[in-house]
């Protein structure tokens, strides 16, 4: 009968002690250096991260449970942060400007981490800054179009456009695609209506330094809205009505139906019949075209320009229409913006009241009406019609694909 030696007593000819000590320590797997440190204190990790537009690139992507530290870089041209979340913790770095780094240290037990841009109150995040972090012995994150991808963007602006209502704010937010299938919403305008008329825009104190960083032709562009422009509290109660039915389905296949009347401050009579979408950028003002719902957009955020409120929007889009006035066709091919959004303006005398509006009820509905580019201006102050309905909702639903 074979009898079990304790280890000190398994010796094989040729192993010197030292050999011994290497081979005990095999045996019990090591464990002191992948799960303790000097002391018995827990391991220690380093994770390298680097954000850009619109990926989060985390290595390596699993480590040991114990002190991990981020080392995060910001590779990309706008202001990121970096969250991680999980096993009922959720810590992140303040903003990280570009070409800037930060460094912080957890103490992670074993599962599974969303490693996340949480700037643009999630929208960085579903843009595809998301990543994932394994911790022992949890899964690593499944393969699969986790991270942005350059190509489908370009063929995103290609066939629906690249945004920025008036090319002064950065989005962010979900097209059909994206969300799994295609959705619509019924909006019906209502409350108070009142009309925009062109006057001094109320820039933010900070807008100035970009404003003059523009090309000369967009400095004129902004100078002159600063005076004379579109949004500002130059503002008249009218009544009039809208209601429309959008359907977002990605990249393309959009499609809106809708009318508004209306009896502008000088007393005329417009109707705006709204058929086919808008997916072209125009010239200096790139934008997004088509439908898209659940937009953020950073406006005077600080991540991109401060030209404009930030605002969360449940509705955008853009499309043409045929434009009467006085029961006379004025154009088919008129330019219309319409977007359901987080209040902006106060309700006393209906002016604009916050930077970041964000956090408002989304009941503001707004409707711009532009000539298309070359084409004369409308018979209206300033030559284009903004009219806002300051009580709206805005019915969404999921739709076969």
């Amino acid at each position: 009968m074979n009898t079990a030696l304790p280890l000190r007593d398994r010796r094989v000819p040729g192993l010197t002690p030292a050999l011994l000590l290497l081979s005990a320590c095999l045996a019990l797997t090591c464990g002191a250096s992948a799960k303790a440190g000097a002391g018995g204190k827990p391991a220690s990790s380093t994770v390298t991260v680097t954000l850009s537009e619109w990926k989060v690139l985390i290595a390596p992507a699993k480590v040991p449970p114990g002190r991990v530290t981020f080392e995060v870089s910001n590779g990309g041209t706008i202001p990121h942060g970096f969250e991680v979340e999980g096993a009922g913790l959720e810590r992140s770095t303040p903003q990280i400007q570009p070409g800037a780094t930060a460094t912080f240290t957890l103490d992670l037990r074993a599962g599974r981490y969303e490693a996340y841009c949480p700037i643009g109150k999630g929208s960085h995040r579903m843009l595809g800054m998301l990543s994932h972090l394994a911790v022992g012995r949890a899964k690593p994150a499944p393969a699969g179009p986790a991270t942005y991808d350059e190509a489908a963007e370009r063929k995103e602006r290609e066939e629906h456009g690249a945004s920025t209502g008036q090319g002064e704010h950065e989005m962010g937010g979900m097209s059909g695609d994206v969300a799994g299938g295609p959705r619509m919403m019924q909006v019906t305008g209502g409350g108070p209506v009142i009309q925009i008329l062109p006057g001094p825009f109320p820039f933010a104190d900070s807008a100035m330094a970009i404003i003059n960083s523009r090309p000369p032709d967009q400095q004129a562009d902004l100078a002159h809205k600063a005076k004379m422009g579109p949004y500002s509290n130059n503002v008249a109660s009218i009544s009039g009505d809208i209601s429309l039915v959008a359907i977002d389905r990605g990249a393309s296949g959009d499609s809106v139906s809708g009318v508004a009347e209306f009896i502008a401050q000088d007393g005329a009579r417009w109707k705006v019949v709204m058929d086919r979408v808008q997916t072209k950028d125009i010239p200096f003002n790139p934008r997004f075209g088509g439908v898209i719902m659940g937009l953020f957009y950073h406006g005077a955020s600080g991540v991109h320009t401060p030209l404009v409120p930030t605002i969360q929007s449940s509705l955008a889009l853009w499309a043409f229409a045929h434009l009467y006035r006085n029961d006379q066709l004025v154009t088919d091919g008129a330019m219309v913006h319409v977007m359901l959004l987080s209040r902006t303006r106060r309700t006393s005398d209906w002016a604009l009241d916050c930077w970041d509006c964000s956090d408002r009820p989304v009941e503001e509905l707004q409707l711009q009406v532009t000539p298309a580019s070359g084409a004369p201006a409308f018979d209206a102050p300033g030559g284009f019609l903004f009219v806002n309905w300051e009580h709206s909702s805005g019915l969404p639903s999921s739709l076969e694909r």
